[in-house]
């Protein structure tokens, strides 16, 4: 068995170091050399797991891949690959491949994306996509972990044999309650990105718990995506913040605008995001100070973190107090 299939219960007794990873923004670096050359810098500084993001016409395995010769134990997350945008045979053969580079070192996260995305950029119609990624996990895992599909479904008609086995873990994104529920049905973690931590505590939290005991199986860890500015102004932090989640558009993305109304920040006109949303996303301050938030989030009902970089001078430099600093905790 893959050892990084744990339960919430599991990777609550692991220290502080092995829960929190580092994020690399590949939607905003879409450079594959770059990435590898950071996740070599993140395991020599100590980080312990590595994510990167999936942009909408990008390729996240591959540069994992890469990574992956260069480095000998920082474990590797994708947050997320778009189902829609590639068979799930495919993504199968992506992850052995990158589990033949890397074993027992990939979790592999998959989520629909956006309609903006999935309809508008690959004019694919994106239709039920919970029930969508239900089948498509389905597939994965049975090519993953059993090396044979036969599979008759709504949406696919696969029948493959693999030529090995690898039992990755399947994690799933969670954004509004029916995804955690989902998560915790048939996922082996859910990822979380740009949520208020009062909300994943007050939904995702319990949806997942209760979803994961309702079907008989360990509850799956909650790993949540947090923003981090490191420094003492939290004026150009939050200014920083705000520039990269207008500039995504996450206003204007309806899944998002209804997480964030369930939140409590409900988006105004021309998807507005008010000052306490992004206030709620963001973190920022000494070394201590951070590092002291990290601490309380992990034991306030938060599994993991996912950590990505808001710089507000100097990327480089900040990186790598970023990185120095997740790798002391």
């Amino acid at each position: 068995m893959n050892t990084l299939i744990l339960t919430s219960e599991d990777v609550r007794a692991l220290p502080a170091s092995e829960r929190v990873g580092l994020v690399y923004p590949w939607f905003d670096e879409p450079d594959a050399a770059r990435l590898a050359k950071t996740v070599v810098s993140a395991e020599a500084a100590g980080v312990r797991q590595f994510w990167s993001t999936q942009g909408p016409v990008q390729d996240t395995v591959t540069a994992l891949a890469a990574a992956a010769t260069h480095t000998k134990d920082i474990r590797l997350g994708t947050a997320i690959i778009p189902s829609y945008t590639r068979h799930p045979l495919t993504m199968a053969a992506q992850a052995l491949a990158l589990d033949d580079l890397a074993p027992g070192r990939l979790r592999l996260g998959i989520g629909s994306s956006h309609r903006p995305i999935i309809e508008g950029t690959y004019g694919i119609e994106m239709v039920k996509p919970l029930e969508y990624l239900r089948e498509y996990i389905q597939i994965v895992r049975a090519a993953l972990w059993k090396g044979k599909v036969n599979h008759k479904g709504k949406f696919f008609t696969v029948n493959a044999t693999l030529p090995r086995i690898a039992q990755i873990p399947l994690l799933t994104s969670a954004l509004r309650e029916n995804a955690f529920k989902q998560a915790g049905e048939i996922a082996d973690g859910a990822l979380c990105w740009n949520c208020p931590v009062s909300y994943l505590l007050k939904i995702g939290v319990p949806a997942l718990r209760a979803s994961a005991q309702r079907h008989g199986r360990p509850v799956p860890p909650l790993i949540a995506h947090v923003m981090t500015g490191v420094s003492e102004d939290r004026s150009a932090v939050i200014s920083a913040t705000r520039a990269r989640i207008e500039t995504i558009g996450y206003g204007n993305l309806p899944f998002y605008a209804s997480m964030f109304a369930d939140a409590g920040y409900p988006v105004g006109p021309n998807g507005a995001l008010s000052d306490d949303l992004i206030g709620s996303l963001v973190i920022s301050g000494s070394a201590a100070s951070i590092t002291e938030h990290f601490k309380e989030l992990l034991t306030s009902g938060v599994d993991e973190l996912m950590v990505q970089l808001i710089s507000v001078k100097q990327a480089e430099s900040e990186l790598n107090q970023l990185m120095q600093l997740i790798g002391r905790l």
